[in-house]
């Protein structure tokens, strides 16, 4: 090993850094030790030893800097700049599910038979925990779990302790700001290794590689993290800005992240044809076995980013990718008992529970049964030996009985009224079915416990009540410690019970109370979509409001009187009706009332005409002076509708600054563009 020799601190504390984040990437990313662990280990303490004699030389870069952070009180919430959406699944685990991808790709870009095929990259779908690392000018800055998408958690102290994960990109001109998005899990042998140590020293072991990589990512303590096996992948990018180089394909992207340090699963493939789609889904599932981590399927995805841009998304979801999974795992097992869960939003959920049995990494005791027609149709019954399947971080399901196995006194057909003597067994509501719907549901929304959480978080969301501080974490613990139990009584909450909550102080506490007392002046249209009410979003809120003018009549309302709502069907009028028709809906309304909540009603509307009735716009970009809601808010008045894409129907597209694909989508169908000044126009006219 050659060394310079010793020079100014500055310039040998450089040099350190250059080697050792040289030896890391070749003995984490690259698998390919340069030197003796004894050499490693002098080098790392000579350069912990300098930046302690000089804190000045002390970067944030350095790899002297991965691992010792404090550890969090929380995780601070990350809004995305790109949201991280997930991807369609091909339900067809056979080669044709490659063929059907291709044939969905070319169908949207509109190419015949004698058109030149696809180009596609192949590569693993990762059975790990989403990650998306954020460099500017090369430095990682943050990092961020997936979350629900739009916002993840800040987890950047922990990601900073993978050793395969780079502080500093390998370029000597960076992208200005580089969001790289992969995946955090644990290899088989670094998994096996970790819990033998922890078994010999009688410490608890991890259940599965997957539990292991998510739950060491979300320690709030670093150093635990920094003493779990972890290892990065990277399979795509977020926002770029700066990049004056940057590749035209995905499979360039990938080698150029490559290129910078980050580690990428040689296991990929790009090219023409769908072919190239089935051949690597064959390849992988007889390597799936030795590979040196958890797959559950692989991904495809169109090579072109041009193309991708023009595919665009459907339902959240990128038209141009799709994870083509393996046959799940499944195991055979005795069901025990059949019992009904009420999940946040009232659904009732049919579940086995079963003698324990261990399938897809973990032991499993219970799996859904879905609802009622599929316990039906798939006859299970208590006493009955079943297929019991699960992949990934998939809910655990009930694939089918073993007829051959099943006892003489096996139990009755699984009935829901019966089991349940038409009730909630939660809260002792009545339970209705929709027509054409498959799942039963709970009617106490307001008042039953199962759903008492997401009820009070939809009621404070932005949308709705917009009661700030409100989140996640406090609801948890203001409906567990049984302080709220109805959400009339957040507004009951005192400063001294807030503040002695875990993590909240004085000034938090005061802030919420303030928030939940602005809270109490608001629109009945607002209030109306704040109750919860299955069926009734923001638009038929509104709608509701404008007709009714006031709350009494809307309560009152009969079907046929609310079907002659705007937009108000069959579905969504009983679907009021039930909700009004249970008494302890209407004491909780009246409980608000009491506490102040409060709206300015107005006479009746009834079928008053619109201006923009029937006309669709869709939003793109940053409007000068208008926010988006607000806009949206105004067409709505107006009785415009606001989609989220572009289709044919689409009567305007209104972009200001920076818009998505969603313009270009305008363009080519021949969709009116307009900007902020021309909409104003509209609404004012």
């Amino acid at each position: 090993m050659s060394v310079p020799p010793s020079a100014d601190p500055a310039g040998r504390a450089g040099w350190l850094r250059r080697q050792i984040e040289r030896y890391d990437h070749a003995y984490y990313v690259l698998d390919a030790p340069l030197v003796a662990d004894a050499d490693y280990d002098a080098l790392f303490a000579e350069l912990r030893d300098i930046e302690a004699a000089h804190p000045e030389l002390r970067v944030a870069g350095s790899p002297t800097q991965r691992v010792g952070g404090r550890p969090l009180p929380e995780f601070a919430p990350v809004r995305h700049a790109v949201p991280m959406l997930s991807i369609q699944t091909e339900t067809d685990t056979t080669p044709a599910g490659a063929i059907a991808f291709d044939a969905r790709v070319r169908n949207r870009l509109e190419l015949g038979e004698d058109d030149p095929p696809v180009s596609y990259n192949a590569e693993l779908k990762f059975d790990g925990l989403a990650i998306n690392l954020r460099y500017e000018d090369g430095l990682l800055v943050q990092a961020a779990t997936r979350g629900d998408g739009e916002t993840g958690e800040d987890v950047t102290q922990n990601v900073r302790t993978i050793r395969s994960v780079p502080l500093r990109l390998q370029a000597q001109h960076p992208p200005a700001v580089l969001e790289v998005r992969g995946e955090v899990l644990m290899k088989r042998a670094d998994f096996e290794r970790y819990n033998e140590r922890q078994r010999a020293h009688g410490l608890p072991t991890l259940v599965n590689p997957r539990n292991g990589a998510a739950g060491s990512i979300r320690q709030l303590d670093p150093a635990i993290a920094a003493q779990r096996p972890l290892a990065f992948y990277a399979y795509g990018c977020g926002e770029i800005t700066g990049w004056s180089d940057m590749p035209d394909s995905h499979h360039g992207l990938l080698d150029a992240l490559a290129g910078f340090g980050l580690p990428v699963a040689s296991q990929r493939v790009h090219g023409p044809g769908p072919q190239v789609l089935v051949d690597f889904h064959a390849r992988i599932l007889d390597q799936r076995d030795r590979l040196p981590f958890d797959i559950d399927g692989v991904v495809y995805k169109v090579d072109s980013l041009q193309l991708q841009a023009r595919l665009g998304f459907r339902n959240r979801e990128p038209v141009w990718a799709v994870a083509h999974k393996y046959p799940a795992q499944e195991r055979s097992t005795r069901v025990l008992a059949i019992d009904v869960q009420v999940g946040r939003t009232g659904k009732l959920t049919p579940v086995a529970k079963l003698e324990p049995v261990f399938v897809g990494g973990v032991t499993v005791t219970n799996a859904t049964l879905h609802n009622e027609d599929e316990v039906r149709r798939k006859d299970v019954r208590v006493g009955d030996t079943v297929v019991v399947r699960r992949a990934g971080d998939v809910i655990p399901e009930v694939v089918g009985i073993v007829p051959d196995a099943r006892p003489v006194d096996v139990g009755p057909p699984f009935d829901m009224v019966r089991l349940l003597h038409g009730k909630c067994p939660v809260c002792g509501s009545a339970i209705v079915r929709e027509e054409d719907e498959a799942d039963w549901r709970c009617t106490g929304g307001l008042f039953c416990p199962a759903q008492r959480k997401q009820a009070v978080l939809h009621y404070a969301s932005r949308r709705a009540m917009d009661i700030e501080g409100l989140g996640e974490k406090l609801v948890d613990q203001l409906v567990d410690g049984g302080i709220v139990r109805l959400i009339p009584d957040l507004y009951r909450l005192g400063l001294l019970k807030l503040a002695a909550l875990d993590r909240m102080a004085e000034k938090s506490a005061s802030n919420l109370l303030a928030a939940l007392e602005a809270s109490k002046s608001t629109t009945l249209a607002r209030f109306v979509y704040a109750l919860g009410i299955r069926h009734v979003g923001e638009a038929t809120a509104k709608d509701l409001a404008r007709h009714f003018g006031g709350l009494d009549a809307l309560m009152d309302a009969t079907v046929g009187q609310l079907e002659e709502v705007n937009d108000v069907g069959p579905v969504v009028a009983q679907s009021i009706r039930t909700f009004f028709d249970q008494a302890h809906n209407r004491e909780v309304v009246e409980q608000l009332r009491a506490c102040g909540v409060h709206w300015d009603e107005s006479a009746a509307a009834g079928m008053a005409p619109r201006p923009l009735a029937g006309k669709t716009f869709v939003l793109t970009g940053t409007l000068p002076h208008l926010a988006r809601d607000a806009a949206k808010d105004r067409i709505e008045a107006l009785g415009g509708k606001v989609a989220g894409s572009v289709s044919k129907k689409t009567d305007y597209v209104v972009a200001g600054a920076e818009p998505g694909s969603k313009l270009a989508k305008a363009q080519e169908l021949g969709v009116a563009i307009i900007g902020e000044a021309e909409l104003l126009q509209l609404l004012a006219r």
